[in-house]
């Protein structure tokens, strides 16, 4: 039978147009050893790597007249250097430059001819540095048989490239009579999958994805019936192509230090750091906040099952990744009460019956973070974007330091795609001693997202200096 892809796989590819093209993202910045880490060694470490991640050299078929979902299949033109390419900027070149860079990287959609992923090193950082910036699909990653690239390159030492003979042989693709003929047949056994992927094809957004939400349980469907639409505000508006990218540099010990004066957990904090942010920012656009304003964020959460105690870290096997909508309270002036509404949202979540696996996921190989964006990402494509405001993914990552080679990383910065009508993604990830958020902006209603990163950061501070 032929790779098909899954109904919720499919509908990425469906759904996704010029100005909303559906690939996570990763700003990975490094220290150049002194031996050097150039373009060549990445290319390497690669290609060593892609052994095990069979998909990163599969692309999309589609099936003629639309008779069946897509299937994957080997590319035969498989070409390492076009997926792994070499930028640079102008040197010495700044953050600014590189965020500018990233932004525009994002905004661009890949060509579904081939696998669907690219990588670009960027050298000519100042202070000796480079960076590794990664785009994947949503349809490629499903933390089952695929983790995201940035979480199988990265090990727990410095590695030398080893030599490797790739004796990967790419399977020749259906024709197009087998691919139709796959899909007769499987339409045979299930008459309503032809209904069902003609109308995936001619619906809008939001009957696609009432489709495809059993993929995760019905939880989509069922918030979606009980949940009213999200509040109105400048977030909720039609995405243009363009994009704007800044990040958030922070102290993980300020989280540590809040948590024993106040209480809650460092996410909590997090997203009090981001309620305050949200605050500011729509008084600094002359926008009315009364005392009750809410913003609706989408958090997805990584969970366990009861009875499971931690990832396998060959492919998360066990994983699994819920969406929570919460109300942020954007009204409240009061730092520490901010913080105390959103414990108390949140404590729900964390005290089901399925707990939040922010432990395992630490004892994971690699750099699980890139993977659980990844999995966040497609956990919230799930949902219509009429019921939030914006989407929040908080992954943490080790703490200890990570190598590509023998070039340590210093920092990590997720980027997480936006939906049609939703202009504003933030992904936080920890990572040695550090938090790092990426805010990911559309760039006609979120043009001053650097504003915001720096109201990340004083509403951080505002927390830090406040009492009981």
């Amino acid at each position: 039978m032929p790779d098909r892809l899954s109904a919720l796989d499919a509908s990425f590819l469906y759904l996704e147009d010029a100005a909303t093209p559906m690939h996570v993202g990763g700003v990975a910045v490094f220290e150049r050893p002194r031996e050097g880490f150039d373009y060549e060694q990445l290319l390497s470490l690669v290609g060593q790597r892609l052994a095990y991640l069979p998909r990163y050299r599969q692309r999309v078929l589609n099936v003629p007249g639309h008779l069946a979902r897509p299937v994957w299949v080997d590319d035969v033109d498989f070409d390492l250097n076009y997926h792994v390419r070499r930028s640079a900027l102008p040197s010495p070149g700044s953050d600014e430059q590189l965020y500018d860079l990233v932004a525009r990287l994002m905004a661009r959609p890949m060509d579904h001819e081939r696998p669907l992923w690219e990588a670009y090193f960027v050298e000519g950082l100042e202070h000796n540095r480079v960076a590794l910036v990664t785009k994947t699909h949503q349809a490629v990653v499903d933390g089952v048989g695929t983790v995201e690239l940035g979480q199988l390159i990265l090990d727990s030492s410095p590695q030398d490239a080893e030599p490797h003979e790739d004796t990967w042989t790419p399977r020749r693709p259906p024709s197009a009579t087998q691919l139709v003929l796959d899909a007769i047949s499987e339409t045979v056994q299930r008459p309503g999958e032809l209904v069902e992927n003609a109308r995936a094809l001619v619906s809008d957004a939001t009957a696609t994805v009432d489709k495809i939400t059993d993929a995760f349980g019905g939880v989509a469907s069922t918030l979606r019936t009980l949940i009213s639409p999200a509040p109105a505000g400048p977030l909720n508006t039609h995405v243009s192509g363009g994009r704007v990218f800044a990040v958030v540099r922070t102290r993980l010990e300020d989280y540590r230090k809040i948590r024993a004066e106040h209480g809650g957990t460092v996410n909590d904090i997090v997203l009090a750091a981001i309620t305050g942010a949200l605050r500011e920012w729509l008084l600094s656009r002359g926008t009315g906040v009364t005392a009750t304003a809410t913003m609706r964020a989408l958090v997805p959460m990584a969970v366990l099952e009861p009875d499971t105690f931690e990832f396998s870290a060959a492919g998360l096997v066990n994983n699994q990744v819920e969406a929570h909508l919460v109300d942020l309270p954007v009204g409240e002036p009061n730092p520490v009460l901010r913080l105390k509404h959103i414990s108390h949202a949140m404590r729900a979540y964390t005290d089901s019956s399925r707990s939040v696996a922010a432990r395992a996921m630490l004892k994971v190989g690699g750099f699980a973070p890139a993977t659980m964006h990844s999995l966040a990402a497609r956990a919230a494509g799930s949902f219509s974007g009429r019921i939030f405001n914006l989407v929040i993914t908080n992954s943490p990552g080790p703490q200890q330091p990570l190598y590509a080679g023998r070039a340590r990383m210093t920092e990590m910065y997720p980027v997480i795609p936006l939906a049609r009508n939703q202009a504003l993604a933030i992904g936080v990830t920890s990572y040695y001693g550090s938090v790092y958020y990426g805010l990911n902006g559309d760039r006609k209603a979120v043009s001053d997202v650097g504003n915001l990163a720096a109201m990340v950061e004083d509403a951080l501070d505002e927390l830090k200096g406040a009492h009981r």
